[in-house]
């Protein structure tokens, strides 16, 4: 593999976005929005908190596969990705304002923010194909997951600092961090471009949509693993977004602490992106996710029997490793099963899958926090995600499912 600009300005998007996830859905703001804004009985911010996030998910939901398609047929994924990029670092910065009692305007910036950084996505996966050969995919895309994940290193130790301060400061920080390590994406990331026909997008957006929905049958490989990744993902996104706060409310950790045991957490996801990647070039990435799903189940296990936050700072390093290697694993399963001409396209149903998954575990999770008053049981609901998911995705055949990508 051949570093070019291309992909290195592929790559550096990891590293701008990540600051997002890590700082705001993750560490600080979900902790800052439940324990300053919203505060009341014990539940009730994480329900509040399920809610924003399955709200902005449905949001991406319905437009994903459109937007996926008229970028597709337009050649406009990069000017998609910069709208997007920066919507969400516009909302991110106004977040400074979001003070005690805000309720209302804290779920609404980081609604909209949110919405903005998963749309992005679409586009930004999207790219994958066009900037490396089939053979380098996996290799690229862990590597891009570890740039992010020293992203992520960067902005929690500016976090760490800022905090002490005044903890709301640390929102635009992490919108002036996106802005400025996005510039390398969108001055070195070419798209290739190809002629467009003057027509109404959505109209061919829509008939797009619905022929993949009709056709999908035609490969099943790729059908039976978007069903397995709608459901193993569910948990994912919500360790995501409730780990920080599983470790406030059953560990009493200060933001100081979680800051400090997601910084330890970067380093094992920045391992577990390299190496997994490594390992889906070596073996396949059906057997590489499948090990990673597999220390999900441990992680999750080992969270509800959890005794200290000494002993929860281990799982975090486990679920570091866990994360840095399915989600780059994840990625490259679909392109792989994808056919080449039509990748934006279907990285949008990807992303339609994802966020319908992303709506139930957050919802779920606030819901039992909530009614039982223990977020132990809350964490424990999470293994059904990721058993089933594991399960589901053994009986996906992965050369088949390339086949079959290759002949549409």
């Amino acid at each position: 593999m051949k570093l070019n600009r291309n992909i290195l300005g592929w790559m550096f998007y990891d590293f701008a976005n990540s600051a997002f996830t890590t700082i705001i859905v993750s560490v600080v703001y979900s902790v800052y929005f439940i324990k300053s804004v919203v505060g009341g009985p014990s539940g009730y911010g994480e329900m509040l908190w399920g809610r924003a996030i399955g709200l902005s998910m449905t949001l991406v939901a319905i437009s994903a596969p459109i937007l996926g398609a008229v970028a597709d047929y337009s050649r406009a994924k990069k000017r998609m990705l910069f709208i997007n990029c920066y919507l969400t670092v516009i909302f991110t910065a106004l977040l400074y304002f979001v003070k005690p009692g805000d309720v209302f305007l804290g779920m609404l910036f980081f609604i909209i923010a949110n919405f903005g950084f998963n749309s992005a996505n679409v586009f930004y996966d999207a790219f994958l194909p066009e900037i490396c050969q089939p053979e380098d995919i996996g290799k690229v895309s862990g590597f891009g997951w570890s740039l992010g994940y020293v992203g992520g290193l960067v902005s929690l130790l500016v976090a760490l600092v800022l905090v002490e301060i005044n903890i709301r400061l640390v929102f635009p920080a992490v919108a002036l961090h996106f802005f400025l390590f996005s510039l390398f994406t969108f001055f070195w990331l070419k798209e290739f471009k190809r002629p467009s026909k003057p027509s109404n997008y959505y109209r061919i957006a829509w008939q797009r949509v619905s022929f993949s929905l009709k056709n999908i049958a035609k490969l099943p490989q790729l059908l039976k693993y978007i069903i397995s990744y709608f459901i193993y993902n569910d948990g994912i996104t919500t360790v995501i977004v409730f780990a920080s706060i599983y470790g406030a409310e059953r560990f009493s950790m200060t933001t100081q602490q979680m800051i400090t045991y997601f910084i330890l957490a970067q380093f094992t996801s920045i391992v577990g992106a390299a190496f997994f990647g490594w390992l889906t070039d070596k073996l396949n990435v059906k057997i590489s996710l499948s090990i990673a799903l597999m220390i999900w189940i441990v992680v999750v296990i080992w969270a509800f029997f959890c005794g200290s936050a000494t002993e929860y700072y281990c799982v975090g390093l486990a679920a570091g490793l866990a994360i840095g290697s399915s989600q780059a694993n994840s990625r490259t399963m679909l392109s792989l099963l994808t056919p080449r001409e039509r990748q934006a396209e279907f990285f949008g149903f990807y992303t339609l899958t994802g966020r319908l998954s992303s709506i139930i575990g957050p919802i779920l999770y606030g819901w039992i926090a909530h009614k039982t008053g223990d977020i132990r049981y809350a964490i424990l609901s999470l293994i059904f995600f990721f058993v089933t998911g594991w399960i589901l995705l053994q009986s996906v055949n992965l050369q088949e499912g390339i086949k079959q990508a290759e002949m549409q």
